[in-house]
């Protein structure tokens, strides 16, 4: 059966091309390093002009998809997406995940970080604000709310950054982290976002709204974490049970 489709693609037409290509690179059809096919080639193959071509490509060079040698042709990036394990707390390494402070304060939270600790319109919460980088690249940005009666008075409460990170202090507390919920949605990213993880224009984030439990089921955690979805590729792996046959 034949399912026609329901709408057209409105587009413009380089960006259809770059979507193509771009969806090419990120299943690993075209490998890291790999030379695209000359421009010409492209515009026949896509049935478009070079003009085309070359808007596309320059949209596909501005979100580190591609990179241009010269005299050589346009190739490939070099690098593969970050796959990131959901439930994995990124130790900071040299050569690796390294973490900045942006802000430490009590504030009001955001509306859903009050509603999964159940707290009123007044109260507050303790917030951490971190950019995460990798290679020195700003990659995530992250802002995570604690509870006052928990956190204040803490290392979590301080403007330093934490050895061991905020699972530890809350293991120290008697608050271990034991289950977390992700919801993830996909969006534009907002100015603040699009700043500091220099963002391309047109790229959207994956943003993850974390609430993370201890005993009892009681949040001890509520975090928002940002990414380019460029950059990105969630890992979710779970054992299956076998259903029983009747």
């Amino acid at each position: 059966m034949v399912v026609l489709a329901a709408r057209q693609d409105g587009r413009p037409r380089h960006q259809q091309v770059a979507a193509d290509i771009r969806a090419q690179i990120m299943s690993g059809e075209l490998a890291p390093g790999a030379q695209l096919p000359a421009i010409t080639q492209l515009a026949e193959r896509y049935g478009t002009t070079n003009t085309t071509i070359q808007h596309a490509l320059a949209d596909l060079r501005e979100e580190d998809f591609v990179f241009s040698q010269a005299g050589k042709g346009v190739f490939v990036r070099d690098r593969r997406l970050f796959t990131v394990r959901v439930g994995t707390y990124f130790t900071p390494t040299p050569r690796g995940y390294s973490y900045k402070l942006v802000d430490v304060a009590e504030v009001r939270p955001p509306a859903e970080v009050a509603a999964a600790y159940g707290l009123g319109a007044d109260s507050t919460a303790i917030l951490r604000q971190r950019l995460m980088l990798h290679g020195g690249e700003p990659v995530e940005l992250s802002w995570s709310y604690y509870p006052l009666d928990i956190a204040g008075g803490t290392p979590l409460a301080g403007r330093a950054k934490i050895v061991g990170g905020a699972p530890q202090v809350l293991a120290e507390l008697g608050y271990p982290q034991l289950e977390f919920t992700d919801r993830i949605s996909s969006r534009p990213p907002t100015t603040e976002e699009l700043e500091a993880l220099d963002l391309p224009n047109d790229v959207p984030v994956i943003r993850q709204l974390r609430i993370v439990r201890s005993e009892g089921g009681r949040p001890v955690e509520v975090g928002i974490q940002v990414k380019g979805a460029h950059l990105y590729e969630l890992l979710y792996q779970e054992s299956i049970t076998p259903a029983l046959e009747g």
